[in-house]
């Protein structure tokens, strides 16, 4: 039981859920905790065995601090810093998209079809080259790299200065070699790849002012709008990426729950073969790709 001391670890949590509730903040719980743990450092074990334990001034106007900033619906991320990801830990803030768990079906198509498929074009140095499209903070590039089993290079791109500089750093904090190209697009890019992959901008203009505040006031625009009807990044990869892929090479994509029809219909119309279409964990269309063979 709580001794009521004012400046325990649970009266300064429970307090941390109360205004996280009164704010409309969703896992209210789950975020104070968060917070909690990032302000002192504590584990759920160190907390449930001693919950009086006293809270110095500092981690009290600390954790005070980081509750005001999320009731203003500020991304948890944004507050820590960093958001875990394929089990490593990447650097996040205003200029990169958070990453999300939904998008490590995409990461684990990639190394699925690495670990399977021996036709994929190497290069002379026996390396498979791989792009990463709309990179932001390079959490897909970098978890593929880190988990590969063969030799891979990879190549992350994105419009974004601000979006690179974060990536850069995702892959130095890591210990993770990669490039970084600023491109619009394939503005930029040179060379044939044996894969091409993006997470890129698939929400509908006029869908955005209906997203969670954290998303839609936090998370970079350009990152979120997939123009009139959210393909146009698929249009655009799509036709551009077979003078960018080895023949056999593979694009692959994620997508909107609803948008696999169209994406495969693109793909098929584009000449690309042996599309599929995979679910993430809730049974929704995630991802789909396919191989350009000329």
């Amino acid at each position: 039981m709580s001794s009521g001391n004012k400046y325990s670890l649970e009266h300064a949590y429970r307090r941390g859920v109360e205004k996280l509730k009164e704010a409309g903040v969703p896992e209210a719980q789950l975020d104070a905790w968060y917070l909690l743990e990032h302000v002192t450092g504590i584990g759920r074990a160190a907390y449930y065995a001693d919950p009086d334990r006293e809270m110095s001034e500092e981690h009290r106007e600390k954790y005070e601090r980081c509750i005001k900033i999320r009731s203003r619906r500020i991304p948890l991320q944004h507050i820590t810093g960093e958001q875990e990801f394929m089990g490593l830990t990447f650097l996040v803030n205003e200029d990169v998209l958070i990453p999300r768990q939904d998008t490590e079906i995409l990461a684990e198509t990639v190394l699925d079809i690495l670990s399977r498929d021996e036709k994929l074009y190497r290069s002379e140095k026996g390396h498979i080259r791989l792009l990463d499209m709309c990179t932001g903070s390079g959490c897909i590039l970098l978890s593929i790299l880190h988990y590969a089993k063969c030799e891979v290079e990879g190549v992350g791109s994105d419009v974004s200065v601000q979006a690179l500089a974060v990536a850069k750093q995702n892959a130095k904090s890591l210990e993770i070699p990669a490039e970084f190209i600023e491109s619009d697009l394939f503005e930029n890019i040179t060379g044939r790849f044996s894969m091409i992959l993006s997470n890129p901008p698939y929400i509908r203009s006029s869908e955005i002012a209906e997203l969670q505040d954290e998303v839609r006031l936090y998370d970079p625009i350009e990152a979120l709008d997939g123009r009139e009807d959210g393909l146009y990044f698929y249009r655009e990869i799509i036709t551009g990426s077979p003078d960018h892929l080895e023949s056999g090479g593979y694009l692959i994509f994620e997508i909107g729950c609803d948008q696999a029809e169209d994406v495969t219909g693109m793909m098929d119309a584009q000449g690309f073969e042996e599309i599929h279409v995979k679910k993430d964990l809730a049974g929704l269309d995630r991802v789909v790709y396919g191989r350009y063979i000329r």
